[in-house]
């Protein structure tokens, strides 16, 4: 298969970048701020099940913790694609940049490759909100 479409979607969070991945990096976290996984996450062995709505239950796979602030993530579809999630959480300054690759997935028009690109987009802004309210909550 020749490389997919893909495109970064990035935002900067005024926290360390290192509380930024720490908080990021954890599943039970993710329903917070990642609407994908709405319904949150159950951890099956190394693995992670989420309910994928009309797709079904989907299975995730996170890369082990790391120094890197590396969250890359495949998730493996009912149908048998795997979608491998490249997501990265990196110094800017003396706060973080969020770094997501959304990749156009076989048979995805282009009109549902930007509804993705904008759902992630939505949720890195809702992880940002979490992260500075708490953040400065945490210096009050």
């Amino acid at each position: 298969m020749p490389p997919m479409e893909a495109k970064a979607v990035h935002l900067s969070i005024n926290r360390d970048w290192r509380a930024v991945y720490a908080f990021a990096a954890k599943p039970d976290n993710m329903t917070r701020w990642a609407s994908g996984l709405g319904s949150g996450l159950v951890r099956d062995g190394e693995d992670w099940l989420a309910d994928g709505g009309p797709l079904g239950t989907v299975r995730v796979r996170f890369t082990p913790a790391n120094d890197f602030g590396v969250i890359d993530h495949v998730v493996h579809m009912p149908s048998g694609l795997k979608v491998h999630n490249a997501f990265r959480i990196v110094p800017n300054g003396d706060g973080a940049e969020a770094i997501f690759l959304v990749t156009r997935l076989p048979e995805q028009t282009e009109a549902q490759f930007e509804q993705d690109a904008a759902h992630v987009a939505k949720d890195l802004a809702c992880l940002k909100a979490i992260l500075e309210e708490e953040g400065a909550a945490a210096e009050d």
